[in-house]
């Protein structure tokens, strides 16, 4: 059946009666005491919040942290009160000392590869021991020992790694006076961004240590680049490639390989010539 529909008069017939009935309710209700028995049903239940008494909060007397910029003191400064930061694995009973390379003289300028340390021969045997002696050629693309101390640090992995060349005299005996043979060193800037290892070497440029070894001119990606040899020849570490505002390639030779190229740089160089 369809719903009826209400004319005005019918409606207001059936709010008056409506009305009527509640009036009629209240007044039975009102009449047997329920309406006051649920009043104070409702006063019992309800519990009186109880003021929590003003207690005032006490701070550490502690110094107030000011900015440095604020206070006037100078970066120099800053760092000079600093205490300094160091490794559990350098916090031993010998010492070294890294000589930089702005207090070296031009005619000895030494090359990135052989970065000149005060070592004293009695501690060798704590820098190298007999066991990670044993284990330095395990892999010849990057070395299989970590070393704070003797390792050089690859521009690309960042792996501050003794080399695996068995030959290497620096990375075997100890000799801070011989280069490290694993690793490149460029012969126009002798930075840290002309040190590669084999395998980064290989991987992301397509070149043999072997050759550079022999190559006395060998460039870096940065000064090849820098000299106009090759300008599309680009240092493809991910450091390099964000100044560059590039993303990096990630683990990009497989996908270099597959599509014909040696290596990341030739991938790389086709690429941004292909964009110019």
């Amino acid at each position: 059946m369809g719903k009826m529909k209400m004319n005005g008069s019918s409606k207001s017939d059936y709010e008056a009666l409506r009305s009527a009935r509640v009036l009629e309710n209240k007044a039975r209700l009102e009449s047997l005491g329920i309406l006051n028995s649920v009043s104070k049903l409702r006063e019992i239940s309800t519990p009186t919040k109880k003021e929590r008494p003003y207690v005032k909060r006490v701070y550490g007397l502690t110094p107030l942290r000011r900015s440095q910029r604020i206070k006037g003191v100078t970066d120099a400064t800053a760092a000079a009160n600093l205490p300094q930061r160091r490794s559990s694995r350098l916090k031993s009973s010998f010492s070294y000392n890294v000589t930089p390379k702005q207090d070296l003289g031009e005619e000895e300028k030494r090359p990135a590869n052989a970065p000149f340390i005060e070592l004293d021969p009695e501690d060798v045997e704590q820098f190298l021991s007999e066991e990670s002696s044993a284990r330095r050629c395990d892999s010849k693309g990057r070395g299989s020992v970590y070393n704070s101390v003797l390792g050089i640090c690859c521009h690309f992995c960042r792996q501050k790694k003794l080399c695996g060349e068995e030959d290497c005299k620096r990375c075997g005996n100890c000799d801070v006076n011989e280069p490290c043979l694993g690793k490149t060193d460029c012969s126009v800037c002798h930075s840290s961004q002309g040190v590669f290892c084999r395998a980064c070497l290989k991987v992301r440029y397509g070149e043999e240590l072997e050759e550079v070894r022999e190559n006395k001119g060998w460039m870096c990606p940065h000064c090849t680049e820098g000299k106009g040899i090759n300008p599309y020849w680009i240092c493809n570490s991910s450091i390099c490639l964000r100044k560059r505002k590039i993303p990096p390639t990630g683990i990009a030779i497989h996908r270099a390989r597959e599509m014909g190229y040696e290596s990341v740089a030739h991938l790389l160089m086709e690429q941004l010539k292909g964009g110019n």
